[in-house]
């Protein structure tokens, strides 16, 4: 009879839990007794004998640890076991058994070293008569990271995944519907949370991919049967940090899984432990769904920005006409109202020369446009970006093409406004007096501060998507450099958080993000960065510590998307989004397209899903993505069933309680009376961050940007009696303090950033660089004469 030699931990109980019953002892004797009765042959002396006898071995404990997980999986209906001796084994049940799905190995030297290590077995399900004792995660955690690090090799570590994944109990095929799928996964992964009557936690999971199936099944293993607060205390880096499975670098997504999946199950833990306690749950934010066959909006919010989304076609064709008879271009900020979003989005079809961006690519589109013969050019933001336009016109050679806002009134900016402050002035003299030292400036600022700053402090202006690279250049070319960067006191906190996590990063990450820096030069850069702190955008301000606490418990599966502008507490928590792979933290630009990534991604999957996003910046940005969604979903013909939902985090600070009203000054009585008998009132709170078009991460500004001052302005156009003068972006006619130009040196930051910007290899950045740096040593040069 063929013999076979079981690790000990099979055949006795384990020193800290007796996890194995006798029932599982009996299944494995059994699986062995049947496969003897079929071999009785001598042994062979051949190679290939031998070999075939490992393969036999390693059948017979894989299909015992099978045998197991049926005969210990509870099923309701008791003849489904095929196995007729198994189904005879009594087996008393003092209490609900509690299952789990366990790695089944030999305990390392470390553990007992007089316990030899024997071959390793798959993951097998393993049953407890007895409620499994308090911190009994931690420890199967222990156990787990223990038996991948016995396997040096990550052809192992892979195999080994693939017999957990094997060993996991079949997952219901009517579980398999989108709300249980488990976002931010490259394979499809499914998830179905319970409690049991001992209010333990019990975990179903299943994927496409038998990899992640490992993970899974791996998961499963150490949190089934558990507490809620031990599912809770568990983090990602507790699995992530360990490597359990040995990938190469460019499997990183495989990793992931972990993180995403682990997240996933915290979430339902705690919803459902805040059902049965019967505590009420958050209401959501607001959010649009937009799928192939239409949008749905939830939440008066998103149903305001919803109207918009299809606009009315003779408002469509009235502004397409007169923008094509007079030859009017249009630039637009992302952050517009909705409805002057959806009009604009909809003519480009009948017009070519509108174009909707950040601000960066306004000022560049407006000279393509004056280059397609456009005459005039109406800027729809705030007022340093009609500047930024005129100047960049005059730079180009477009003297002759005017330019117009979209108000006789200032369109300001926080930003701006904070940069005019004398406060900053100081902030640039000690830059100045502290050489050498480059001033690294928003180009949320007007051109006047620009054209300041540059002559006191060699200056080049920045953008939200190109600020990390910009600062790393700068310091990678010139020793000893000190960054002086302004005036968002928040962008500035984030990017110094930024680089001090760059600081425990390897030399080799540190090398992708930049290939002339390493943990050294970072750490060394760090005393050198230097940020004014009081200036914040109203909008992004209003991502703080309320909205991250119910982010954190709504959504925190979910894709994060945040501005670089978002407070610490909001950049922290996409910032570890991002690094699952669930998040961006950039310019609207980067955020627009991590969304339409992400949908591509599931479209190229081919399966029913629902994306979720939350969209940390101003709301306005929602028709942007709408339209790039809508495109993505009709742009092919599929029977999978795709969601994407949009989420507009709302801050208590974004409504007006109507407990004010009572006493509000010339609002009529019947009025008053009817706001009174609501909760709350979207709209504008203490004046700031939000307008009365809606009540969530809104910019009053921007809002002065019409349809109807934009129909007012072309429909005016050509100007000749002067009857929107105050609308046009007027040329800066006075001088700096030196006596220069501050349209002339107002530019200089801008080209600078420019050039940086076009240029993608770095040999080519430095050059961009170059005439800041001589700029600099003169600068130093003629401070040391004096």
């Amino acid at each position: 009879m063929m013999r076979f030699h079981f690790p000990r931990l099979l055949l006795e109980p384990f020193n800290l839990v007796n996890f194995y019953s006798r029932s599982l002892f009996i299944a494995v004797q059994e699986a062995i007794r049947r496969e003897g009765r079929k071999k009785r042959r001598g042994p062979s002396k051949s190679r290939a004998k031998r070999r075939e006898r490992e393969r036999e071995r390693e059948m017979v404990m894989m299909e015992a640890a099978a045998i197991a997980t049926r005969f210990l999986n509870p099923s309701p209906n008791p003849s489904s076991i095929s196995n007729p001796v198994l189904r005879t084994v009594p087996c008393r049940r003092r209490q609900p058994r509690l299952l789990a799905v366990r790695c089944v190995q030999t305990p390392s030297p470390s553990h007992n070293p007089n316990l030899a290590r024997g071959p390793p077995l798959s993951c097998s399900a393993v049953a407890s008569d007895q409620a499994a004792p308090a911190g009994i995660p931690r420890h199967r955690l222990a156990g787990l990271v223990d038996e991948f690090r016995s396997l040096p090799e990550p052809l192992d570590r892979v195999k080994r995944l693939l017999a957990c994944a094997a060993s996991l109990p079949a997952f219901p095929e009517s579980g398999r519907v989108p709300a249980n799928r488990v976002m931010g996964c490259t394979a499809q992964v499914w998830l179905s949370v319970a409690v049991d009557e001992l209010g333990r936690m019990r975990f179903a999971a299943d994927s496409d991919s038998e990899i992640t199936k490992g993970f899974c099944a791996c998961l499963v293993s150490v949190l089934d049967g558990a507490l809620p607060e031990e599912v809770l205390e568990l983090r990602p880096e507790d699995f992530g940090h360990l490597n359990v499975v040995g990938l190469p670098v460019k499997a990183h997504s495989r990793i992931n899984t972990w993180h995403n999946v682990l997240i996933s199950m915290q979430k339902r833990t705690k919803a459902l432990i805040a059902k049965r306690e019967g505590r009420p749950s958050l209401d959501p934010f607001p959010s649009l769904v937009i799928g192939a066959d239409g949008i749905e909006a939830k939440g008066s919010y998103a149903e305001a920005q919803a109207m918009f989304l299809s606009p009315d076609e003779l408002k469509i064709q009235e502004l397409a006409n007169v923008l094509r008879e007079k030859k009017i271009g249009v630039v637009a900020h992302f952050y517009m109202d909705p409805e002057v979003q959806g009009i604009l989005t909809a003519a480009q079809k009948l017009w070519p020369h509108i174009h909707i961006s950040d601000s960066l690519v306004m000022a560049d589109r407006a000279v393509k446009m004056a280059e397609a013969g456009c005459e005039y050019i109406t800027v729809l933001g705030v007022d340093f970006m009609s500047e930024n336009v005129r100047a960049i016109l005059d730079q180009a050679g477009y003297n002759k093409v005017r330019v117009y806002r979209m108000s006789s009134e200032l369109i300001g900016c926080s930003l701006a406004d904070a940069a005019a402050s004398p406060s900053y002035m100081m902030f640039l003299e000690a830059a100045s007096n502290s050489p050498p030292s480059l001033h690294v400036i928003y180009i949320n600022t007007s051109l006047e501060t620009k054209a300041y700053g540059h002559e006191l402090v060699p200056t080049i202006t920045c953008t939200s998507s190109n600020v990390v690279q910009t600062i790393l250049q700068a310091f990678a070319q010139v020793p000893e450099l000190n960054v002086w960067y302004g005036p968002d006191s928040y962008m500035g906190a984030n990017i110094a958080e930024l680089f001090r996590q760059m600081a425990d990063m390897t030399d080799d990450e540190i090398s992708r993000i930049h290939p002339e820096h390493n943990r050294n030069s970072i750490i060394s850069l760090l005393s050198r960065l230097h940020y004014y702190q009081d200036g914040n955008c109203i909008v992004h301000d209003m991502f703080g510590h309320e909205v991250v606490e119910r982010i954190k418990e709504l959504y925190c599966d979910a894709f994060l998307t945040a501005h670089f502008e978002v407070p610490g507490e909001m950049f922290s928590l996409a910032m570890e989004a991002k690094q699952r792979g669930m998040g961006v933290v950039g310019s609207t630009q980067n955020i627009l397209d991590f969304i339409k990534s992400r949908v591509q991604e599931a479209l190229d999957r081919d399966a029913d899903d629902h994306l979720q996003f939350v969209l940390g910046t101003e709301s306005g940005m929602v028709t942007s993505i709408v339209a790039v969604v809508r495109g993505l979903l009709a742009s092919r013909e599929s029977r999978a069933k795709i969601k994407v939902e949009i989420v507009f985090p709302v801050s208590s600070d974004s409504v007006s309680r109507t407990s004010s009203v009572n006493g509000s000054q010339g609002l009529n009585p019947d009025v008053a009376s009817d706001l009174t008998k609501l909760a709350v009132v979207p709209g504008v709170t203490a004046g700031e961050g939000c307008s009365i078009n809606g009540g969530c991460a809104s910019c009053p500004y921007m809002k002065m940007n019409s349809l109807t001052s934009l129909l007012r302005v072309c429909q005016q156009l050509p100007d000749k009696d002067g009857a929107i003068r105050a609308y046009e972006a007027n040329r800066f006619n006075t001088t700096t303090p030196h006596g220069k130009s501050v349209a002339a040196i107002g530019c200089e930051p801008i080209l600078h950033m420019r050039h940086f910007q076009l240029q993608a290899a770095s040999s080519t950045n430095e050059a961009a660089l170059q005439a800041l740096s001589s700029q600099m040593d003169a600068v130093s040069l003629s401070r040391w004469n004096s």
